[in-house]
């Protein structure tokens, strides 16, 4: 199941950036694909992406919602909301563990051999405050002269922006170089402190900064897709906690708002106690160990 997940991961990946006339032309593909978004995290800058962002098309919303009111028009985003919330209701934080093109970029700096630090479980809940921050309020209150606010999350933190946009930018164009400031180098550091982080632990911007993660989560414990803990089977051998790459504990909080849906829990048990359900309850069939 790893295997097969890390496969899909690669595909979307590569499919989502499949825009190969980059080096030639404007460099960042305008197509008409790009008013679509990519569930996950992902650059619209990035040279060969076919596709947009959705926390970055939304802040662009809530940045212009005094001119589009001042215009008889109100956006506040509700078509990206929606669009997310599709993806929530249906199956929670799947898109952080399949479809995530930063997930994959986390997930194989973790497979480097290092010791492994355990993260506090308090900082997961400042994800919300950056969702919070960064995407909503400050988007949309503060504003400059024109009545425009900024993507905060954009221009302060993202480290997709950074690795998949920004750098490939600066390899194509050296000119840009001499346009670059606080914002890039502050981005920079950042991602830099996530690149070595995350060889250390696992999926750190994920379950700590990631507004993404935030918002999918709000719907694990909802979702059609659900994991489901058989308590009569359970053994509490753990084995479900150990391999869990977000420090979820399965056997007590099954649909945790950390969960990215990875399956490696529904592997590791040997005893049948976990199991992906519909919620009609139909059980959803993926291979597993057994107990012999």
């Amino acid at each position: 199941m790893d295997n097969f997940r890390r496969l899909i991961q690669i595909l979307v990946t590569f499919l989502t950036n499949a825009y190969l006339l980059f080096p030639f032309g404007s460099v960042i593909y305008q197509g008409p694909l790009k008013s679509l978004c990519h569930p996950g995290l992902h650059c619209y800058s990035c040279p060969a992406a076919l596709l947009g962002c959705p926390i970055g098309a939304f802040q662009n919303l809530l940045c212009t919602v005094r001119l589009s009111m001042q215009a008889g028009t109100i956006q506040f985003g509700a078509s990206i909301v929606g669009y997310l919330g599709v993806f929530g209701v249906l199956t929670g934080r799947f898109v952080c563990g399949w479809l995530c093109p930063f997930g994959l970029v986390q997930d194989l700096l973790y497979r480097i051999p290092s010791p492994k630090v355990k993260l506090p479980a308090f900082l997961s809940y400042c994800r919300y405050l950056v969702l919070l921050l960064l995407v909503i309020i400050l988007p949309l209150f503060w504003i400059d002269e024109l009545g425009m606010g900024q993507p905060w999350f954009c221009k302060l933190l993202c480290p997709s922006g950074t690795l998949m946009g920004a750098m490939p930018l600066l390899l194509l164009k050296p000119s840009l170089w001499q346009s670059i400031g606080f914002y890039f180098w502050n981005k920079f550091t950042i991602m830099m402190l996530i690149i070595v982080g995350s060889v250390f632990i696992s999926r750190i911007f994920c379950r700590t900064l990631c507004p993404l993660g935030a918002f999918y989560g709000l719907f694990n414990r909802v979702s059609f897709l659900s994991l489901q803990h058989d308590s009569e089977k359970c053994v509490h051998c753990r084995a479900c906690e150990r391999r869990c790459p977000t420090g979820c504990l399965p056997y007590k909080n099954p649909n945790s708002a950390d969960c990215i849906r990875c399956l490696k829990c529904l592997q590791a048990c040997r005893f049948g106690a976990l199991d992906y359900k519909l919620r009609s309850g139909v059980s959803v069939a993926f291979p597993r160990r057994t107990e012999h």
